[in-house]
């Protein structure tokens, strides 16, 4: 299984950078992870937020193959705690999931075709935080999911 990440827009910090690869790289043990990146739109000043998602969601979805089992990181979004996270990654490896595609989308969300091609909608908090820590949260995240399913002790508890 393949899990890419799609984010809108680039990180410009150098030490969540640093932490993103460190997860990125423990990830790459267990499972083929790659993270790809919407570039943010140009005058987007001069675009309503609907208009943002709707031209952010024409980028996401053209990244999108028909197969690809889409799920967007969304603050209203099903919650997982850890172990239930792993669990559910578990299961959409037994069913021969190929492509697993998580999105973190521009600051004011999806636009309703995104939203209408995604499987699911996951919310990694109540609070909210930048994307640019979303990031970093997810791949730890996902990384805590791979240790729990290969009884590794870096999750406790």
């Amino acid at each position: 299984m393949t899990i890419t990440l799609i984010c809108v827009g680039k990180t410009d910090s150098k030490a969540l950078k640093i932490l993103v690869q460190d997860y990125e790289k423990r990830l790459s043990r267990f499972v083929k992870y790659k993270v790809e990146i919407v570039p943010d739109l140009k005058n987007r000043k001069k675009l309503s937020e609907d208009e943002q998602k709707i031209e952010e969601g024409k980028l996401i979805l053209a990244k999108l193959k028909p197969t690809d089992f889409l799920v967007l990181l969304d603050e209203n979004g099903k919650e997982f705690n850890s172990v239930n996270y792993a669990n559910w990654m578990q299961k959409q490896m037994n069913k021969g999931l190929k492509n697993l595609v998580f999105v973190i989308g521009g600051p004011y969300g999806f636009s309703e075709a995104v939203y209408s091609t995604s499987k699911l909608s996951v919310s990694l908090s109540q609070m909210t935080f930048s994307h640019q820590m979303i990031r970093l949260f997810f791949t730890e995240q996902t990384y805590r999911a791979f240790s729990i399913l290969n009884n590794l002790p870096y999750h406790h508890q």
